[in-house]
C-alpha cells in the first residue's frame, strides 16, 4: 500500500474522495435544508475550500506554500462554474439536484486534477525549478 501512495494520482484520488465526500456532504445537506443547488453548491464549495488546499496541497502536490491559495481559489472559482453550470444543464434534463450533483463529481474530479497539477502547483514548481538552475560562466 505504500509504494502505491508514491505516486501522485493514486494520492490526488483518494484524498479528492476525502474532499468531496466533505463537500458533497455538506451540498447534501443545504438542499436538504431547502437551499437552492446553486446557493448549496457555493456554500459547500466555501466551506470546503481551505480544507482541500492544505489536503491536496500537502498530500499530494507536496506544497505547504499559503502564497498559491490566490491560485487555488481563482482555479476553483472556475471550476465552480463549471460545476454548477453542468449541474443545471443535468437538472435541466429533469434529474433531481441530489442526482446531477454525484453526476457532475467525475468531469470536475478530472478537471481539478489537471488544473491543480498544472495551473496552481504545477506552475510554483516550475518557477522553484528554474531559480535553481544557476548559468554556469
Amino acid at each position: 500500500m505504500k509504494s502505491l501512495l508514491r505516486h501522485e494520482f493514486l494520492r490526488f484520488v483518494l484524498v479528492g474522495c476525502l474532499n468531496t465526500g466533505f463537500s458533497y456532504s455538506l451540498y447534501a445537506l443545504f438542499l436538504w435544508l431547502g437551499l437552492n443547488f446553486a446557493l448549496a453548491n457555493l456554500l459547500a464549495f466555501v466551506i470546503s475550500l481551505l480544507f482541500s488546499f492544505r489536503t491536496q496541497g500537502s498530500l499530494v502536490f507536496r506544497h505547504h506554500d499559503w502564497r498559491l491559495l490566490w491560485r487555488f481559489v481563482a482555479a476553483w472559482s472556475l471550476i465552480y462554474l463549471f460545476n454548477v453550470g453542468l449541474i443545471a444543464v443535468l437538472v435541466r434534463m429533469h434529474l433531481s439536484a441530489y442526482l446531477a450533483g454525484a453526476l457532475a463529481l467525475v468531469p470536475v474530479t478530472l478537471l481539478s486534477y489537471l488544473v491543480q497539477k498544472f495551473v496552481v502547483f504545477g506552475a510554483s514548481r516550475s518557477r522553484a525549478d528554474a531559480r535553481s538552475v544557476r548559468p554556469t560562466p
